[in-house]
């Protein structure tokens, strides 16, 4: 069996955790999700949704792995002998294998319009038509599509190979500056262009008026995405941790690193969208359809274009990495592999899985399951399905089944005033007789956590997945 190795220092851990977390769901699907649902006002409704639901479910699934050591499956069982939390377990495994399956598509194509970024200089792009038929075009070549997704995946599997500090963790901390410094150069310029303070009013002015309830079962499903949980990334990078790690500093520090990267792409991509004249409210086809319509009218357009999709290139990559990281742990942890046989064989599985989802947008686009083709179907089934269910199984067991006190135990292994922490106090009683203390009820960080994660955690995650697959309807 493997030594098991840990990250070499906290913000190692932090940086990969994050580099996790941020990913298309940033940078792709936050812009026009907000778009869609009226701008400023989601974003608040986000932030709420990230707060109130995100942290506490993250920091679970961090705490489980960093007390058992293992991979999501391993994780359950160590802490519990039911059959049923070993196939949760196993839930997360196989959503870790679909999401990169597809994950690793969309990824090839950004690394695809990189080259055509430095190729055309978007020359293709003189209109929003011509934009979209070329994207249409470049999705249905089965040699364009298959390749990319290749080199895409060869580079996650480059990574994972070399292990958590050479690996991971090393290109974490190249990666991740890299993202924050491309995503500011772009907000500075798109702020430099001229009209582009409307796009800035769209994107953080709050209308409450075009928020519907709708809006907010996005949102909560989108932090929930974006934060890469329910999939056993967070359980498998948390099992690396060692036991002197402050995991609610480190969770918190996580999350706004995610927060604060979604929000800036958002004020990367608005004031670009306005100040070009064209709109914000594009859908998916946002980044593929309008932005190179964008970076074509644009002085030295090719450039900026080559930012962005390098930006949006690097974040896809680093989360494809937890999830490649997180189908090695299990066959590492559980089946005693090498990791570097482990990491190919179904590394390389995973890009043969990929393959119908590469060609679902040409010559595979008629052949469907469940009536969609099979690109939506594996992302519907991962995304809608496996995600959700696996934040909710999180928070219901940590809650009710093993146990909130034994969790804050493990947590104050290297943040032990994680319990003593006081939010609130409630004097119960005191009116009547202010001698007896020990009527005063105390709300401390701990338990806080502990009342999201029973009461709170799972009935929104719930009912954002009964409203994701159409169980309900608003």
């Amino acid at each position: 069996m493997e030594r098991r190795e840990h990250w070499s220092s906290r913000i190692g851990f932090i940086l990969a955790a994050a580099g996790s977390a941020v990913g298309l769901g940033n940078i792709w699907k936050f812009p026009y999700i907000t778009g869609e649902n009226g701008g400023g006002a989601f974003v608040v409704v986000y932030l709420l949704a990230i707060i109130f639901v995100g942290l506490p479910v993250m920091l679970a699934e961090i705490v489980v792995g960093r007390k058992t050591q293992r991979n999501p499956v391993g994780a359950y069982m160590s802490l519990h002998r039911g059959q049923f939390w070993k196939l949760a377990g196993y839930m997360g495994v196989l959503a870790g294998f679909l999401i990169l399956s597809f994950y690793s598509v969309v990824g090839g194509w950004t690394l695809g319009y990189i080259f055509k970024s430095v190729a055309t200089g978007f020359s293709f792009a003189s209109t929003i038509k011509d934009s979209s038929s070329e994207f249409s075009n470049f999705t249905a070549s089965p040699y364009y599509s298959i390749l990319c997704h290749a080199v895409f995946m060869f580079l996650a599997i480059a990574i994972v190979y070399k292990g958590i500090r050479k690996g991971i963790e090393r290109w974490s901390k190249i990666l991740m500056p890299t993202i924050f410094v491309i995503i500011l150069v772009l907000v500075f310029k798109g702020l430099s262009l001229k009209g582009s303070m409307e796009g800035v009013r769209y994107y953080l002015s709050p209308d409450f008026s075009k928020l519907s309830s709708r809006s907010v079962l996005i949102a909560l499903g989108h932090a929930f995405f974006s934060l890469s949980l329910g999939m056993g990334a967070m359980i498998t990078y948390g099992s690396y941790l060692s036991k002197n790690e402050n995991l609610f500093k480190s969770s918190l520090m996580v999350v706004i690193i995610d927060t604060v990267i979604a929000l800036l792409a958002g004020l990367a991509i608005f004031p670009a969208v306005f100040a070009m004249g064209f709109p914000p409210d594009a859908g998916p086809g946002l980044v593929f359809n309008i932005l190179p319509a964008v970076f074509a009218k644009m002085t030295f357009g090719s450039f900026w274009g080559l930012l962005f999709f390098s930006l949006v290139a690097i974040a896809a990559l680093t989360s494809a990495v937890s999830l490649l990281e997180v189908v090695t742990a299990y066959f590492v942890d559980e089946l005693k592999m090498k990791r570097t046989l482990a990491v190919v064989i179904f590394g390389t599985f995973i890009f043969l899985l990929g393959i119908p989802s590469a060609l679902s947008f040409g010559v595979w686009k008629h052949v469907s399951i469940a009536g969609k083709s099979f690109f939506d179907f594996v992302d519907n089934l991962a995304s809608n399905y496996f995600l959700p269910l696996g934040g909710f199984f999180i928070s219901v067991f940590i809650g009710w089944v093993w146990g909130v006190k034994p969790a804050v135990d493990e947590i104050r292994h290297g943040s032990a005033n994680f319990a003593d922490v006081h939010l609130i106090a409630l004097l119960a009683g005191l009116k009547d007789d202010p001698s007896h203390n020990s009527d005063i009820h105390v709300v401390t960080l701990a338990s806080l956590w502990g009342i999201f994660l029973r009461f709170i955690s799972p009935v929104a995650v719930f009912i954002a997945f009964l409203f994701t697959i159409g169980a309900i309807r608003l």
